[in-house]
C-alpha cells in the first residue's frame, strides 16, 4: 500500500508475519516475556518491565543479530533520545561488541547513565531527532561504526512485532489495542503481527498532541517533518515518521489520536495509584487514551511501552493537579 513518491518517499515493503515469527526465537535469549494484567477493565501489557525498562530492547536485539558479523564487530552506533540507546546498547553488550548512542542535550539523565552503566558510550547532539541523526551519521562513517536505526528498518520492525504476537497469546479475548507513536516502529511491528493473525482486532496509535507528525503526514499522504514537537513524553518527540513504518501505519492501523501531556500524567497517576506500575510519561500515552471519555471498554488493552522516568521527576508528576 504506497502512496505517490514525493522527494525522497518511496515505496516499501512490509515486514511479514513470518519475519516477526522468526525474530522471537532469535531475541528470547536477551528479552523478557512480559506479563498483561488486567485493571479495572483495561488490559495493560507491561513492556516497562522489560530487561531495559521499554519495548526498544527487542528491535535492537533482533537488528544486531542479523547483522554480519563483521559489521556488528566493527562496533554499532545509533541516535536516540534513550531507551533505544539502551537497547542497542544492552545488545551490543550480548554480542561483546561497542556502542556509541548518541543523544539529545536534553536527554534525562536516567537514560544517560543507563547508557553508560552497560559500557556505551554517550554523545550528545542538540535537541532534535535531526541534530542527533546528523552525528550519529558522521560519526558512523569517521569510526567505521554500523548504524543501527531506531524504528526505520525492518529488522527493527520485525523485533518490534513479537510484542503482537505475546499479547494475541496472554490475552486472545482482544478487541482493541493502544500502542504508542514516536518514529512508528512499534506500532508497525505490533500492528502488522496483530492485523494478519486476527484483522479483526482494532489497533489505535497514540501521539502527543504538541507532536502529530503520523496524524499529519497521514493526512498529507506522506511522511511529513514537523517544524518542532514539543511533550513531556521525550520519547514521542521524533520530528518524522519513517518511510517504512508510515507505510505500516496507512496499511494496518485503524485510528490515529492524540492526548494531552495533563492526559499522561493523570495516566501515570492511575498506572501508580490502581497497577501499582512505574511508567515513563511515553509509556503511559496510551493508557491516556484508553481511559478517556470513561474508559475503553471491554477487551481494550494498552502497552505501556516504558518506565525509564527519573525518580525526582516522576514524583512531581504524581503531586501534580
Amino acid at each position: 500500500m504506497c502512496s505517490e513518491p514525493s522527494g525522497n518517499y518511496t515505496c516499501v515493503t512490509l515486514v511479514t508475519l513470518d519475519d516477526i515469527r522468526a525474530a522471537l526465537p532469535r531475541i528470547r535469549p536477551i528479552i523478557r516475556r512480559t506479563p498483561v494484567l488486567e485493571v479495572d477493565d483495561l488490559y495493560l501489557k507491561c513492556e516497562n518491565l522489560q530487561v531495559t525498562g521499554a519495548f526498544k530492547i527487542r528491535g535492537a536485539a533482533n537488528m544486531l543479530a542479523l547483522m554480519p558479523i563483521a559489521d556488528r564487530a566493527a562496533g554499532v552506533i545509533t541516535y536516540s533520545s534513550g531507551n533505544h540507546g539502551q537497547a542497542m546498547t544492552c545488545a551490543a553488550a550480548y554480542h561483546r561488541t561497542r556502542a556509541v548512542v548518541v543523544m539529545p542535550e536534553t536527554a534525562p539523565a536516567i537514560k544517560v547513565e543507563a547508557v553508560k552503566r552497560m559500557g556505551g558510550e554517550v554523545i550528545f547532539a542538540g535537541t532534535t531527532s535531526a541534530d542527533r541523526k546528523a552525528r550519529a551519521e558522521a560519526e558512523a562513517a569517521a569510526r567505521g561504526l554500523t548504524m543501527v536505526p531506531p524504528f526505520d528498518h525492518p529488522w527493527i520492525i520485525a523485533g518490534a512485532g513479537t510484542t503482537g504476537l505475546e499479547i494475541l497469546e496472554q490475552c486472545p479475548q482482544v478487541t482493541t489495542v493502544f500502542v504508542a507513536m514516536g518514529g512508528g516502529g512499534q506500532i508497525s511491528g505490533v500492528s502488522a503481527a496483530i492485523k494478519q493473525m486476527r484483522s479483526g482486532v482494532r489497533i489505535v496509535g497514540v501521539e502527543p498532541d504538541g507532536a502529530a507528525r503520523m496524524a499529519a503526514s497521514l493526512a498529507e499522504g506522506r511522511p511529513v517533518a514537523l517544524p518542532r514537537t514539543v511533550s513531556i513524553a521525550d520519547g514521542l518527540l521524533t520530528l518524522r515518521p519513517g518511510n517504512i513504518t508510515f507505510e505500516h501505519v496507512q496499511a494496518y492501523v485503524d485510528e490515529v489520536v492524540t492526548v494531552t501531556d495533563d492526559e499522561i500524567v493523570t495516566a501515570m497517576r492511575w498506572l501508580f495509584r490502581e497497577a501499582h506500575l512505574v511508567a515513563e510519561p511515553s509509556g503511559a500515552a496510551t493508557v491516556a487514551a484508553a481511559l478517556r471519555a470513561g474508559g475503553p471498554g471491554r477487551g481494550a488493552l494498552a502497552i505501556v511501552s516504558g518506565g525509564n522516568v527519573d525518580a525526582v521527576q516522576y514524583a512531581r508528576y504524581l503531586q501534580r493537579h
